[in-house]
C-alpha cells in the first residue's frame, strides 16, 4: 500500500505495509502510509476514546542505539507540541514486538496534497507561513533546528489550524562530534545546506520557511521549472543562484515578491536573520494588502528555559550550535552534477560554534536556546519518512568501504513502463537497496528489480545504493531511459 497522501509516491514505493502492533489500550484501524523506516497506522485509543496516529518504526531497522533516539525523538516532540502550531505526540513506547512507535495527533495533510493542483490564497498563505514561522521560532528559543521545513510537512487540524510535523531530522545541535548525515530536502534548502558548508543554521531555516511560503502561492518549489530539468543537480544550481522565478500571480503584491526573494538570498546575511523578523516582513505585506494581522504564536523565554535541570539527562537542552560554514568543504557544481541523485550531505568537520558567537550571517544569537540529543526520523499522521520529493534521512555516518556498489544497471522498455535490474553485488542479509529517482523520491527494497511508470515521452532515470545498518554506501551510475512518445 502507498502512502495516501503521496499519489505520486505509487510508481516508487513497492514496499508493503508492516503488521500492526498489538498495543494495550489502542485497536487498529487501517494503515495510513508507508515510508522507508516506519510505517503509521490510524488505531482508536480506548481511554480517553479518541482516534489517533501511530508511527511504528520497521523491525529491520530497529536496535538500541535506534530505540535511544527514537525515545530522544519522543521527548523532545513532547517538549514542543505544547505549541498550537506544532503536531501533539501524546505518548510513545516499545511495543510487544521490540518496535519503537509514537502516539500522535490525527491530522489532515491537505495542504501537502493540493498545494500543485490548487495554490493558496495570498491571505491563506501569509496566514500559514506566520503560524509556521511562530512554530519554527520558538523552537529555535528552545535550541531546535528542524531543518526539513517543507509544505508536505505543514499539517491542518480539525479546525483548520496549520501545525509543523516532522522533527524526526531536526537538528538539535548542542553535540560537541557533528559527522552526521543531514537529512534535507532539495527543492527547499538552502545553498549553503546544499553545498555542505553547514548543517543547518536559523538563517537557512529562514530560507526554508520562504520557499515554503513560495511553493503555497506558486504550486512548486522556488527553483522548478515548467517542463525543464528538475533533477537534483539543476535544483542544485538553480538554488546556488538565489533568483527564484517570479511568482507570476497579479494577486501577489510586489513587496511580497521582494520579503520572498531576499529570505531566499543565497547569502544568508541578506536574509532575515530570524524566523520572528521573517514574521515582521510577512505581517507588513498583510498590512499592506488591508488583511487583518495575523499574531505569532511564540513562547516565553521563561517557557524554553524550563525543560530540566538534569545536567546528565539525555533529553536536556543546550545552546544550539552550528557547523561554521568556512570550515567546511564546498561541494562544487562538477560534483552536483556527477551524482544528482546524492542522498547525503555529510558533516566532515567536528568542530561547532554557538550560535551566539557566531557573525550575523549564520543567524540570531539565541540567548535562552538550548538543544536536544539528535534525534531520528519523526513523522506526522500522514506525513512519513519519504515524501513527495526529494527526503532525505538522518543516518549515522560510518566507514562505508565496506558496503558494496551497484553497477551495470540495466533497463527494460515494457509498455509504458520501465524495469530497471542490476546483478546482486554481493549484500548481506541485513542490506537493503536504496532506489532514488531525480524527483528526489525513494524507495528501499530487497530485490534486484525495481519499476517506473512512466508517461509517453518521459526520461525515466534512477540511481541504487545498497544501505547498510542505515549507512548508504555509493551510488551506482544513473541509468535513464527515454520512453518514445505514443507508448501505452
Amino acid at each position: 500500500m502507498v502512502d495516501a497522501q503521496f499519489p505520486e509516491r505509487e510508481d516508487h514505493l513497492r514496499r508493503l505495509p508492516s503488521q500492526p502492533p498489538a498495543l494495550p489500550g489502542f485497536s487498529f484501524v487501517r494503515i495510513l502510509g508507508s515510508g522507508g523506516f516506519a510505517d503509521v497506522f490510524l488505531y482508536e485509543q480506548d481511554s480517553p476514546r479518541r482516534q489517533v496516529a501511530v508511527k511504528v518504526m520497521l523491525s529491520e531497522y530497529v536496535n538500541v542505539e535506534v530505540r535511544r533516539m527514537f525515545q530522544a525523538e519522543a521527548d523532545l516532540m513532547a517538549q514542543l507540541s505544547p505549541h498550537p502550531a506544532i503536531l501533539t505526540v501524546y505518548q510513545s513506547g516499545v511495543a510487544s514486538d521490540g518496535r519503537p512507535y509514537l502516539v500522535m495527533e490525527l491530522c489532515s495533510a491537505t495542504i501537502g496534497e493540493t498545494y500543485r493542483d490548487d495554490p493558496l490564497s495570498v491571505s491563506e498563505a501569509l496566514r500559514i507561513s506566520i503560524k509556521i514561522a511562530s512554530a519554527v521560532e520558538t523552537a529555535h528559543q528552545a535550541g531546535v533546528l528542524h531543518r526539513d521545513i517543507k509544505p508536505a510537512n505543514i499539517l491542518m487540524t480539525a479546525y483548520g489550524n496549520p501545525v509543523l510535523s516532522d522533527f524526526g531530522i531536526a537538528g538539535t545541535l548542542g553535540e560537541s562530534v557533528i559527522d552526521d548525515t543531514v537529512g534535507m530536502s532539495i527543492p527547499w534548502s538552502a545553498p549553503e545546506v546544499l553545498h555542505s558548508e553547514t548543517n543547518g543554521t536559523i538563517a537557512s531555516e529562514v530560507f526554508s520557511l520562504a520557499a515554503t511560503t513560495y511553493s503555497l502561492l506558486a504550486g512548486r518549489a522556488p527553483f522548478e521549472a515548467v517542463r525543464q530539468d528538475n533533477s537534483s543537480a539543476s535544483l542544485i544550481s538553480r538554488a546556488s543562484k538565489g533568483r527564484p522565478e517570479p511568482l507570476g500571480r497579479a494577486d501577489v503584491p510586489d513587496k511580497l515578491e521582494r520579503v520572498l526573494a531576499r529570505s531566499m538570498s543565497r547569502r544568508p546575511e541578506q536574509r532575515p536573520q530570524s524566523a520572528m523578523e521573517f514574521i515582521r516582513e510577512l505581517q507588513g505585506v498583510e498590512a499592506e494588502l488591508g488583511f487583518a494581522q495575523t499574531q505569532p504564536d511564540v513562547a516565553v523565554h521563561a517557557w524554553a528555559q524550563a525543560a530540566v535541570v538534569d545536567e546528565a539527562d539525555s533529553t536536556r537542552v543546550h545552546s544550539i550550535r552550528t557547523v561554521d560554514p568556512g570550515r567546511r568543504r564546498r561541494r562544487s557544481a562538477q560534483d552536483a552534477s556527477q551524482n544528482p541523485g546524492a542522498t547525503r550531505v555529510a558533516a566532515r568537520d567536528s568542530r561547532a560554534t554557538p550560535v551566539g558567537e557566531r557573525s550575523s550571517g549564520t543567524g540570531a544569537p539565541l540567548q535562552h536556546g538550548r538543544a536536544f540529543v539528535a534525534a531520528i526520523v519523526t513523522c506526522s499522521v500522514l506525513v512519513v519518512l519519504l515524501a513527495v520529493t526529494t527526503v532525505f534521512v538522518l543516518v549515522r555516518t560510518a566507514a562505508s568501504d565496506a558496503i558494496p556498489t551497484v553497477a551495470d544497471v540495466a533497463a527494460d522498455l515494457r509498455g509504458s513502463s520501465v524495469v530497471f535490474s542490476w546483478p546482486d553485488p554481493g549484500i548481506a542479509d541485513r542490506d537493503s537497496f536504496q532506489i532514488r529517482t531525480p524527483d528526489g523520491a525513494a524507495s528501499i527494497q530487497k530485490s534486484t528489480e525495481f519499476t517506473v511508470d512512466a508517461e509517453p515521452g518521459e526520461r525515466a532515470c534512477v540511481t541504487v545504493r545498497v544501505m547498510r545498518d542505515g549507512v548508504l554506501g555509493p551510488s551506482s551510475s544513473e541509468k535513464c531511459v527515454d520512453v518514445p512518445a505514443g507508448t501505452g
